[in-house]
């Protein structure tokens, strides 16, 4: 009787994997890799087969078609995975369309081509993105300054803003750090860049560098930036033609009324901002919030991700997809946005309700998007100069981390159209 038991056992299992139709990838708790798994949809995306992101189901997961290798590659890179019949499917599918659940399914069609804009001179700090993409296994090219200028980013569908300060002030590092040999190769390369280009100050060619990023997103590109690219960027635009960089970073003094002189109407994000104009302190502006005014500590740095309508508003749904809805806070040279800063029309998706601040949001400037992402590495509270880079096979199922690659993989969706 058990020798019987066990061959119908053994033929059951033959049964299921003779007739499964689909690889579904969940992104519950029940991952082993959530980091992995989205440079598994990445990659089958290069073979021009479409991946189904089923939204809000299961913490976000995937599902493919049964193809041995797709199967193989999931075994290779450890992560979770169920073969399920197309029965099993449709069962989703039914679940997904029923209006009263918060679902959705959107298709992704291709592999975005994806750059990151960071120097070529060593920085003594990791990035957040180029390590997530490293480990996820999605490939990137980096560009910098000189590749922007050539009018490359065309070629590019998805841009990541490396940690950087495109107001021509090197971080505000000056203080802490002129003396040290990274930040003399920072100042070298940049003003080499700049005299390339025939500009006399390296504020100058950044603000031509913005103004190209921002036609690239106006054109239809998809732009991504942490840290001090969110607010250094806008703080760019809005100073398009006034001197707010001090003598040991441009050669002569500020303009006196550059406060008053600032275009708002330039910026993707923010508004009304003040500028931090002491040379020696270590901010720009009045968007970041500061320390003293962020009276929490590590265990309880936290923010909330917003519950937006799977079946409405895709695009936020679809950059907030995640097995978590608190997520562990993290510094930065910015490390989160005063809200009373930021403009109506931007989409706040993440925030600290208590401390008055936004962490993660969106916005739309001409056909394409933006999203800003404060603080500096979501596995490392409070990452240091100098420090090594954060290991993250430590940290596979890391939700901060997952906001990064939902923004990589958003490209690529469409929203697919149910059966009646």
């Amino acid at each position: 009787m058990r020798r019987k038991i066990i061959i119908f056992f053994l033929f059951f299992l033959i049964e299921v994997s003779t007739f499964a139709s689909k690889i579904l990838i969940p992104m519950d708790n029940s991952q082993k890799d959530h980091l992995k798994a989205y440079g598994i949809a990445y990659w089958i995306l290069t073979f021009d087969k479409e991946v189904e992101w089923l939204l809000n189901y299961r913490g976000g997961s995937f599902m493919v078609d049964n193809i041995d290798k797709f199967e193989k590659e999931c075994l290779l890179r450890g992560v979770s995975y169920q073969k399920i019949t197309d029965g099993a499917a449709q069962d989703i599918y039914s679940e997904i369309a029923n209006p009263a659940v918060n679902m959705e399914v959107v298709k992704l069609l291709k592999a975005p081509k994806v750059a990151v804009y960071s120097p070529k001179t060593k920085q003594p700090w990791d990035d957040a993105v180029t390590l997530v993409l490293t480990y996820a296994e999605i490939p990137y090219e980096t560009i910098f300054d000189d590749d922007v200028m050539e009018g490359k980013l065309p070629l590019y569908d998805w841009l990541h803003l490396h940690h950087e300060d495109f107001t021509g002030q090197y971080g505000k590092f000056w203080a802490s750090y002129h003396q040290a040999d990274w930040y003399k190769e920072q100042v070298a390369e940049a003003e080499a860049i700049a005299a390339k280009h025939g500009f006399n100050k390296v504020s100058d060619l950044k603000l031509a560098v913005v103004k190209k990023i921002r036609d690239f997103t106006l054109g239809g590109g998809f732009l991504f930036a942490m840290c001090s690219a969110t607010d250094s960027y806008d703080i760019a635009l809005a100073a398009d033609g006034v001197d707010i960089c001090e003598s040991m970073y441009d050669g002569d003094g500020v303009d006196p009324d550059a406060q008053s002189k600032l275009q708002f109407d330039n910026t993707f994000a923010f508004k009304n901002f003040q500028l931090e104009m002491n040379p020696y302190v270590y901010e720009y502006s009045n968007i970041d919030m500061q320390v003293s005014e962020r009276p929490v500590s590590e265990e309880n740095d936290l923010f909330v991700l917003f519950d937006f309508s799977a079946k409405y508003d895709i695009v936020p749904t679809i950059l907030c997809q995640n097995h978590e809805k608190v997520i562990k806070g993290f510094m930065g040279q910015t490390t989160a946005f005063r809200k009373s800063l930021i403009k109506s029309d931007v989409l706040i998706m993440g925030q600290n309700q208590s401390l008055g601040e936004a962490k993660y949001m969106h916005g739309t400037l001409g056909k394409g998007t933006w999203t800003f992402y404060g603080g500096h590495d979501p596995e490392d509270y409070q990452h240091m100069v100098g420090e090594p880079p954060t290991e993250l096979s430590l940290h596979p199922n890391s939700p901060g981390y997952r906001l990064i690659l939902n923004n990589i993989l958003f490209p690529s969706a469409k929203k697919k159209k149910q059966k009646t």
